[in-house]
């Protein structure tokens, strides 16, 4: 586990100098003669097996990020479901002749599909090369080579961007590896929790605590530059949306209203924060400029309107109303106007999220005491549900709009009192749940989009 201090340089590093990695493609790479690819928008997939070498080096420390680069590629590449990496041990061609060129019988041997091979070293200038290629082991063609350059404190965004262009090549999609997970972080028995703003990379990695838990917090949410959260805290009892900058740690209130404010999400340009606005018993759902701080109000009506989310294009809002007598979601446009109920089913509806591809929107249903995460199409059409529980919650996105992450909470201890929660994620088709681990128990995620 690194210390706090590193996390903080590393993230500060990345958002700054370390951005100005740049890539090329290598020399030699030809097309591939037969097309290399999963097929990831059936059901179950049978994993690709694929082996990931050891990044080479010329020095023992160049060879230990090697080693570290391609381990994280292989775990990346592994929790995805679509592919198998084979165990290092069963290797024949070692990683430095395969530098030359890969004897491709070698791999046909251990049923490889597909291959890794990469180097690092360390330059003049103190900074990273990191090189990798993927080949098609039965066409014996190259793929794809890249290069990036960095600082060594980044060798595990770059093991996470090599995954991701693995990840396109062979599936077509963009990757999700190079993000981060926003969530709140939980202690403490069940009538008494303790919450804190946290934050991770995608594969747990580089974790770091935002906020003290000296005040509740809850629906942590990223802008699309992924440098600032926005989410509900609970200030001297009072209920407040928050703007939380990462690299400053500085947070401010989001305008001083009479009621209650909670439910908040950015708008896809990051110009706006939608939310909803509790005053004198009616609760609807507004928009905030965050530039000239107006807030306009989108309903208006005597029911409880709340959990909006935008369309990926801006053009329209999800939220879920008990407008109809029950907990159902509805479409509207950005301004308020054209609403639709898009849910007809029975038990209630909520925690809608668009997705960012805008095919469909993520949902909790609860029904006869269970809790279920399903996706529906905006027009209400296609309502599938993907995973159950006693109490299952909070789903968000990943950036490529092909896997979800959630909670999962259940009771524990003496009479039940006491409560576990833990993440979740599940691939899209309703396949490969996964548990996603924090030090702690945890709530709310929400996935960056991907790191610019």
């Amino acid at each position: 586990m690194t210390t706090s201090a590193s996390i903080g340089i590393l993230h500060r590093l990345a958002c700054r100098a370390i951005l100005a990695f740049f890539a090329v493609v290598l020399a030699g790479a030809a097309p591939a003669l037969a097309e290399l690819r999963i097929d990831i928008t059936s059901g179950s997939v049978e994993p690709m097996p694929i082996a990931v070498t050891d990044f080479v080096g010329r020095s023992a420390n160049e060879a230990q990020i090697g080693r570290d680069v391609s381990q994280v590629i292989a775990a990346n590449l592994e929790r995805s479901g679509l592919f198998r990496p084979i165990d290092k041990t069963a290797f024949i061609q070692d990683a430095a002749s395969l530098q030359v060129q890969p004897r491709f019988a070698d791999w046909r041997v251990l049923k490889a599909q597909a291959l890794v091979s990469g180097k690092v070293e360390v330059q003049p200038d103190g900074r990273l090369r990191v090189e990798f290629r993927l080949w098609d082991v039965f066409a014996e063609q190259q793929l794809t080579g890249v290069g990036y350059t960095t600082v060594p404190e980044n060798w595990r965004r770059m093991a996470h961007i090599v995954s991701d262009a693995i990840y396109k090549r062979i599936t077509g999609e963009d990757g999700y590896f190079d993000t981060r997970i926003v969530y709140v972080s939980e202690t403490g028995p069940a009538n008494d929790r303790k919450k804190r703003l946290a934050i991770m990379d995608q594969d747990g990695e580089n974790h770091k605590f935002l906020t003290d838990g000296n005040t509740l917090v809850l629906t942590p949410r990223f802008s699309p530059s992924t440098q600032e959260i926005t989410f509900l805290s609970f200030h001297n009892k009072r209920p407040r949306v928050y703007l939380f900058n990462i690299d400053t740690g500085r947070q401010e209130v989001l305008g001083d209203f009479p009621g209650m404010s909670f439910a908040p999400r950015f708008s896809p340009d990051g110009n706006k924060v939608v939310m909803s606005l509790a005053s004198s018993g009616n609760t609807d759902i507004h928009a905030m400029d965050l530039r000239t701080r107006r807030t306009q109000r989108l309903t208006d009506s005597p029911a409880i309107d709340t959990a909006p989310s935008y369309s990926p294009d801006g053009a329209r809002i999800v939220f879920e109303s008990d407008r109809g007598g029950s907990q159902q979601l509805y479409v509207m446009d950005a301004s308020g106007g054209n609403v639709q109920r898009i849910t007809f089913g029975e038990g209630r509806y909520a925690n809608p999220v668009w997705s960012p591809r805008g095919d469909l929107i993520a949902f909790t249903r609860i029904h006869q005491g269970r809790f279920y995460i399903g996706v529906i199409r905006p027009d209400g059409k296609g309502e599938r549900l993907l995973t159950e529980a006693f109490h299952v919650e909070g789903p968000t996105w990943a950036p490529n709009g092909r896997v979800l992450m959630y909670f999962k909470e259940r009771a524990s201890g003496e009479g039940g009192r006491a409560r576990v929660a833990r993440l979740y994620s599940i691939d899209l088709t309703g396949f490969n749940e996964r548990e996603v681990f924090t030090p702690l128990d945890a709530s709310d995620p929400a996935w960056s989009p991907l790191i610019p």
